[in-house]
């Protein structure tokens, strides 16, 4: 075993060390690219193509491991000060599919590195004359993080005890190694669609003006939260792998649990994850308008109707689980009569989301209805109804989530009814804000239209501030009116949790095409064209197809290396289950929270 770690150990470092070589190397080829080609061809795929693929799935697996840290450090803090064993076999549990993805994220980094180079090589030189101080930074962020990693996984044990904030410590500064990593990445992509920091003629003026151009925090932000999302849903899918798979009760129980907390992460994270696209998409648009406006009102418009399908699903999906889960606690059923209602608005908000502004018909058709614009769906079609919707949807799952929470707690708070007064009061002033805006947004101009969302916004973050606030000390010390059954969850909920996962996977795929696309002709907006053979936007059937053969990868690298990570399990004593499992029916009904 020893000699296995060191083997990762020494695959790492040797990685590591021919990217700073190449790195080198990079340096000394920017000053003479004279009659070198400005790109080469791949093979059978075509250049474009294998870059695109490659970029996916390291991006893909590189959220996956910057996003899974941030909250398994977070439950390894709650074990550590509850001193409640189970948080801490969570948090191992959740590092260890990170560690087992580590080794695929950094290989796929290198090919991706190698395509640029090698397919891409005036591009990348020029990139190279912009970023090349910071691809030292990188790479030493990189050696960095990956023995912080590698010591924070080995020492779980070494460090427990009297040095357990030694290895808490070692947890938070991979989380900060990490998000270093993720800010310095996320400058070569945003200078790419918002340049600054250089001259009209593209050269160099300011370093620092280049990495933070118009795009770079908002995307930082926009990226931060939904890799935590992509983390939750992936750890999510593993759990209900795990789950479906148990021979034992306890088993079951501890991946019902571990699947529960994924979802849970997941949902946090997705709720506001609206709000920093919002942002994003402001900036895209006060960068340069043709650009907004390519994105959300050009060929890209039929994009945002199968985001807002796939998102739809996501709310719906995330809503039936925890439906679901409310069953296997007892004294939930004084709930379930908020069911209904819930699922009615967001049956409703789907449908109204994913309204096309303009239909795809045929010519009599249109004649038949007088336009492309349908009388009365194309009403619906516009951003005011869909940010309307999209807002009342992230409030019932917000109250869902309120609901499982409380599902078997009664509050002893003398003054637990006038705060649940003033928590629906909250409710209702927020959707009546939302609603407001949403239909005052048809009698303004479109510059004015684009503001109201900001009102929306903060209504709707005003609430979920105000009602957590007060439903933490509401529930301290509450009476239990029973023990979560743990592990009797229906198995239809866990293959909600794959559809989950898999849906997210896939939505971040097209975002990463829509943020892409919108550069159109140019690799660096406006500074550097595209002048290859391929330079066209691949129509968006082409590019769904492509995006999905792509996902489909993805899980099948995913599964094969969990089934290698399972490989050194088997024949060990469950070293960390015995005692830290949660409990199923008898057991403890405590719940993260």
């Amino acid at each position: 075993m020893a000699c296995d770690r060191w083997n990762k150990l020494v695959c790492l470092a040797l990685f590591a060390a021919v990217v700073l070589v190449l790195l080198a190397t990079l340096s000394a080829g920017a000053q003479d690219t004279t009659g070198e080609p400005a790109y080469r061809s791949f093979p059978v795929l075509g250049s474009r193509l294998a870059v695109w693929a490659v970029a996916q799935l390291h991006l893909n697996f590189a959220a996956f491991i910057l996003g899974v840290p941030i909250f398994a450090v977070i439950i390894e803090i709650i074990g550590w000060r509850t001193r409640d064993a189970r948080y801490d076999w969570l948090s191992h549990e959740f590092v260890k599919l990170t560690f087992a993805a580590f080794s695929t994220t950094a290989l796929l980094g290198a090919l991706l590195l190698f395509l640029f180079v090698g397919y891409y090589p005036r591009f990348w030189t020029y990139m190279t004359s912009i970023f090349f101080p910071t691809y030292w930074i990188y790479a030493l962020l990189f050696f960095a993080e990956t023995f912080i990693v590698y010591l924070w996984y080995y020492g779980w044990d070494w460090l427990s005890g009297p040095r357990k904030w030694i290895h808490v410590g070692l947890g938070v500064l991979a989380n900060l190694v990490g998000t270093s990593i993720l800010v310095v990445a996320n400058s070569w992509v945003t200078f790419m669609i918002s340049p600054g920091g250089v001259n009209e003629a593209g050269q160099l003026t300011s370093l620092g003006a280049a990495i933070n151009n118009f795009t770079w925090m908002p995307i930082n932000i926009h990226r931060l939260i939904a890799n935590i999302v992509f983390g939750g849903t992936i750890a999510g899918a593993y759990a209900a792998f795990k789950f479906l798979s148990a021979e034992t009760d306890e088993e079951r129980a501890r991946y019902d649990w571990m699947g529960y907390v994924g979802n849970f992460v997941a949902i946090s994270a997705f709720i506001v994850l609206p709000f920093a696209g919002y942002w994003l998409g402001r900036e895209i648009y006060a960068f340069n308008q043709t650009m907004g406006i390519t994105m959300m009102g050009g060929f890209m418009s039929w994009l945002w109707i199968v985001q807002a399908i796939l998102i739809g699903i996501l709310f719906l999906g995330s809503n039936y689980y925890l439906w679901l889960g409310m069953e296997r606690i007892p004294g939930s059923e004084r709930y379930r009569k908020f069911v209904p209602p819930m699922l009615f608005i967001l049956v409703i908000g789907f449908l109204i989301w994913a309204t096309p502004r303009s239909m795809v018909v045929t010519l009599d058709e249109a004649r038949a209805m007088g336009g492309t614009h349908h009388p009365i769906l194309g009403f619906l079609g516009v951003m005011s109804a869909k940010n309307t919707v999209v807002n009342l949807m992230i409030l019932t799952t917000f109250l869902s989530y309120i609901l499982y929470r409380r599902a078997n707690r009664i509050s002893t708070r003398s003054w637990a009814g006038m705060a649940m007064a003033v928590q629906w009061a909250a409710f209702g002033v927020a959707a009546v804000i939302v609603v407001f805006y949403g239909v005052y947004g048809y009698f303004v101009e479109s510059m004015v239209r684009i503001g109201f969302s900001v009102y929306q916004v903060l209504a709707v973050l005003a609430c979920i501030v105000l009602v957590m606030a007060i439903d933490i000390p509401l529930f301290r010390g509450a009476r239990s009116t029973g023990t979560i059954r743990w592990g009797t969850i229906a198995a239809r909920s866990q293959y909600v949790l794959i559809i989950l996962a898999v849906t997210f996977t896939w939505l971040m795929g097209l975002m990463g095409f829509a943020r892409s696309g919108i550069r159109q002709h140019w690799h660096v907006y406006g500074i550097l064209r595209d002048t290859s053979p391929e330079a066209v936007t691949p129509a968006l059937g082409y590019a769904a197809n492509v995006i999905t053969v792509i996902t489909v990868v993805f899980f099948a690298l995913v599964m094969f290396i969990f089934w290698l990570g399972g490989l050194g399990e088997k024949g060990k004593a469950k070293a960390h289950g015995q005692a830290a499992a949660p409990a199923i029916a008898g057991g403890s009904d405590v719940r993260p929270s």
